[in-house]
This record gives C-alpha cells, sequence and structure tokens, in this order.
C-alpha cells in the first residue's frame, strides 16, 4: 500500500491563535489508489490547498480549494473522457456537536459541519469532496445514445410513433380517407 501524506491532525496539536497550512500534490501510488477507492480508470492530478483553523475556542474549520484531473469511461461509448474538477471545501468540526433525538429529523442545510473527534482526517474529507465532484455519467462530447430498435423478422418494431396513444386511429383514418 502506498505511502500517504501526514495530513491526519491532532485536535489537541494543533495551534489556536493561527491557521495550521494543508497542502496536498498527490503522488503517482496515492492517486492510483484514490482511482481504484473511487471507481475511476485514473486521477491524473491531484492538489488541495487549505488552512486548518480554530473557530471559537472548541471548534475548528478546514477550507481550502480542491483541484483534480479524473479519466473515467463515456456512458455510451466507453471511450476515455477527461473532467478537470476545481472545488471549494469547507467542513466545519463542531465540539459539541448533538445528534438528531427524534427517530425521523430533518436533514440540515447545512452539511459541511460535523462532530469534532481527537483527530481531522484532511485526507478523508478531499477523498469525500473528490467523490462527490467526479460526474456520475460522464459522456464524450460527441457521444449520442441512438434509439435501438428490435423486433422479431416480419413484425414491424415500436418508435415513437406507434406507442403513441392515438397513433392506431390516426392510421385507421389515414386507410378511411384513402378508401374513400
Amino acid at each position: 500500500m502506498p505511502e500517504t501524506p501526514a495530513l491526519t491532525f491532532r485536535v489537541a496539536d494543533l495551534p489556536q491563535k493561527r491557521p495550521t497550512e494543508v497542502t496536498l500534490k498527490a503522488d503517482a501510488p496515492l492517486r492510483k489508489q484514490l482511482a481504484e477507492e473511487l471507481g475511476v480508470d485514473q486521477v491524473k492530478k491531484l492538489t488541495f490547498s487549505g488552512q486548518l483553523k480554530a473557530v471559537g475556542k472548541t471548534d475548528w474549520a478546514l477550507s481550502g480549494q480542491l483541484g483534480a484531473t479524473v479519466i473515467q469511461p463515456c456512458v455510451v461509448t466507453l471511450d476515455p473522457v477527461t473532467t478537470r474538477i476545481e472545488e471549494d471545501v469547507l467542513r466545519q468540526f463542531i465540539a459539541d456537536w448533538q445528534d438528531p433525538a427524534e427517530v425521523e429529523a430533518e436533514m440540515p442545510d447545512d452539511d459541511t459541519s460535523e462532530p469534532l473527534g481527537a483527530e481531522i482526517d484532511a485526507l478523508a474529507i478531499v477523498t469525500e469532496a473528490l467523490s462527490l465532484a467526479i460526474p456520475a455519467y460522464p459522456r464524450a462530447e460527441d457521444a449520442e445514445l441512438g434509439a435501438m430498435v428490435h423486433a422479431e423478422p416480419g413484425i414491424e418494431p415500436l418508435n415513437e410513433e406507434t406507442v403513441k396513444p392515438f397513433a392506431s386511429l390516426a392510421s385507421l383514418k389515414k386507410k378511411m380517407e384513402g378508401n374513400g
């Protein structure tokens, strides 16, 4: 397994009065590991530049810029599709985090907050942000999804016109007008 950069920070060791710089320029083994984890063909580039700083007396925030280039297969042609990703990343770590007490609770609008633990794993946050930014259905620019037409020999295949509810009435009307 590749050696990953030290991007896990013990909260007790972080300075309260100044931000801690967090930078990542992923090497080839880490990019390969992330590509396998994220289910893409290749992660060509991955960088993160940000800061981890105290918010108030007990909370922390990680903010920064994620840049990545990923290659995935096109959902139509399976040709490689290259996507450039530029994302702002923000996570807030709340010391007195309260989980909802109700069984069915409404999701809060703020999805950047999470409970503060003993450590903050910046690599896990960058990986999550990248996974959310990767296109679910990448498509090559010239890829078109054509219509597939199947039918047994001697039977006219269904198409958009013949499956419309009044298509058979229109056909009957044409026949009656032609014979009349």
